[in-house]
């Protein structure tokens, strides 16, 4: 998703705007997450940037997307530009010995 979301409407209260722009990202991740995965793969990562264009977009963590909508939205800004591209991932397994360690300590 490459995305320019204006953060202001006439018609509308600005909270209630930047409640469906963020409503509207989580819905779009949730959406990828539920996607199968290519074989090899155990899981999607997320590389999103956020700014007030796509020029000046900046890099951030999936965690900090959401946050970084507010902290524009706070700023002043008539609309906000996210990027959020999933790609499929691997996370490292544990062995059997170690998880089930782990599992005792519990």
């Amino acid at each position: 998703m490459k995305k320019n979301f204006p953060l202001q409407d006439p018609k509308k209260p600005a909270a209630r705007v930047l409640e469906t722009v963020k409503n509207e990202l989580r819905k779009y991740v949730q959406r990828e997450q539920r996607k199968d995965l290519p074989e090899g793969f155990n899981r999607w990562d997320f590389v999103c940037k956020v700014g007030p264009d796509a020029a000046t977009a900046v890099a951030q963590p999936l965690s900090a997307v959401i946050a970084a909508v507010d902290a524009a939205a706070q700023s002043g800004a008539t609309s906000v530009y996210v990027e959020i591209i999933a790609l499929p991932g691997t996370k490292p397994v544990l062995d059997d010995d170690a998880a089930g360690d782990s599992r005792a300590m519990r």
